[in-house]
C-alpha cells in the first residue's frame, strides 16, 4: 500500500468563548486531513491547535501539513514508526500537526487490518466516564454552570483555575456549595500559579475534596514540583510539563507528580502516547486521557486509545462539548450521558461531512 495524496483542511469550528488561565478561545482552530492510499480507502486525522500551550496555530499547522504530505507521498502508511521518524527528522517539535498525521496512519493501518482501532492496539473496550469542564468566569457564574451540570447528571466536574489566589479559592468554595458533596471535583490551573500561591490555594481548598490538581505551575518550575507535591494535600497531575515519555520519566523519577495527562496534541499522536503510558505504567503512575478543542473525529481516537490501555483511569474527553456550535462529524463516538461509546467499525470509525468540508480552506498534496 502507498500514499497517493493528502487532503488538508482548516477545520474551523465556531464555539462559545472558552477561557483558561492562559487565554480565551473563540473557535476551535483545528486541522483535518485525509491520507489517501492506492488501496482505495483513506485514513482520517485531526488536531486542535492551542497556541498558548503548544505554540502552534491553525495557520502554522496548515503550512507544515503541506510539507509532511509531500514528504510521505508514495510511501507506505503501514510503517508508522518509520513515517513518524521522518517527520521528527524534518522538524523539531510541531507535535500538534504531527498528531493528525499519526492518527491518519493508525486509522489506515487499522482499516487495512480490518479491525477497530482499539483492537488494532491489542486492547479491549471498557466503560469510561468523562468529566465536564467549567471555564474560568466569576465565582457566581461558575457556580451557576455547576448547578446546570448537576441537573444534567454530570458526576465529575473539572474546574479551570489559575487566576488571582483569593478568587480561585472562592471559585471552588462557591461551586462546592452549589452542587453538594457527591460530585467529584478536579481542578486545572493551566500553569497559572507561582509556587507560593499554589501551596496556599491547594492547602486551602483541600477541604472541598479535590481528586487532583492539573499543572499548578509553569513547566519551567518543574524543579519545584517535588516540594509542592510534598506540601499539597491534593494529588498533582502533570500536563503541560509532559510532551513525551522522556518528560514523563524525568518527573516521575523526581517525585514531581502522582499522575500524568496524555494528550495527542502534545505527544505528536498515538505512537508517542503509547510510550508515555508505558513509562507511567512501569512506574505505577496512572494516566488521564485529555484533549484540546477537538471534534468527535479526534475524540473517537482518544476513546479507542483510552479504552485499550488499563493504566489510563481518568478521562477528560469533553472537548467537543466545550461550546462547539456545530458537529460536522459522521459516525464516531457517541455519549450515553457522560460515558463515551465507540463502534466496532474498522479504524477510528469517524469521518467529516463532505458538505461541511466544501466551505473550508483546503489543499491537496
Amino acid at each position: 500500500m502507498k500514499i497517493i495524496r493528502t487532503e488538508i483542511y482548516k477545520f474551523s469550528i465556531p464555539m462559545h468563548p472558552f477561557t483558561i488561565a492562559t487565554g480565551t478561545m473563540d473557535y476551535a482552530q483545528n486541522i483535518f486531513i485525509r491520507i489517501h492510499s492506492d488501496a482505495g480507502y483513506y485514513g482520517v486525522g485531526e488536531c486542535s491547535a492551542f497556541p498558548m500551550i503548544v505554540g502552534e496555530t491553525q495557520a502554522t499547522c496548515f503550512e507544515m501539513a503541506k510539507d509532511f504530505a509531500l514528504l510521505w507521498k508514495g510511501k507506505s502508511p503501514l510503517h508508522i514508526e518509520e513515517r513518524m521518524q521522518e517527520l521528527h527528522a524534518y522538524t523539531a517539535f510541531n507535535s500538534t500537526i504531527k498528531s493528525a498525521f499519526d492518527m491518519a496512519l493508525y486509522d489506515l493501518s487499522a482499516k487495512h487490518a480490518g479491525k477497530p482501532l482499539y483492537e488494532f492496539l491489542e486492547g479491549y473496550t471498557k466503560k469510561i466516564e468523562t468529566d465536564l469542564t467549567i471555564g474560568i468566569d466569576t465565582p457566581a457564574n461558575m457556580a451557576a454552570t455547576a448547578r446546570e451540570f448537576k441537573s444534567k447528571g454530570v458526576n465529575i466536574i473539572k474546574i479551570k483555575l489559575g487566576k488571582e489566589k483569593r478568587e480561585d479559592i472562592e471559585r471552588v468554595e462557591k461551586i462546592r456549595q452549589a452542587v453538594g458533596n457527591n460530585i467529584i471535583f478536579r481542578i486545572d490551573a493551566n500553569q497559572g500559579w507561582n509556587f507560593d500561591d499554589a501551596v496556599t490555594i491547594l492547602q486551602e481548598i483541600a477541604k472541598y475534596d479535590i481528586q487532583f490538581c492539573e499543572q499548578p505551575m509553569r513547566y519551567w518550575d518543574d524543579d519545584k514540583l517535588p516540594a509542592l507535591k510534598k506540601l499539597s494535600p491534593i494529588k498533582i497531575m502533570a500536563d503541560e510539563s509532559v510532551f513525551n515519555h522522556h518528560d514523563a520519566l524525568r518527573l516521575i523519577k523526581a517525585g514531581a507528580c502522582n499522575y500524568v495527562n496524555i494528550k495527542f496534541a502534545k505527544s505528536g499522536g498515538i505512537l508517542e502516547a503509547e510510550k508515555i503510558n508505558s513509562v507511567c505504567e512501569k512506574n505505577q503512575t496512572p494516566c488521564m486521557m485529555g484533549g484540546m478543542l477537538e471534534s468527535r473525529i479526534a475524540l473517537t481516537a482518544f476513546a479507542h486509545f483510552a479504552m485499550a490501555r488499563p493504566n489510563i483511569i481518568f478521562y477528560d474527553m469533553d472537548t467537543c462539548m466545550l461550546g462547539h456550535k456545530t458537529d460536522p462529524v459522521i459516525e464516531g463516538i457517541k455519549f450515553n450521558g457522560l460515558c463515551p461509546e465507540i463502534s466496532d467499525s474498522p479504524g477510528i470509525g469517524a469521518d467529516v461531512d463532505n458538505a461541511y468540508l466544501k466551505n473550508l480552506v483546503s489543499t491537496s498534496v
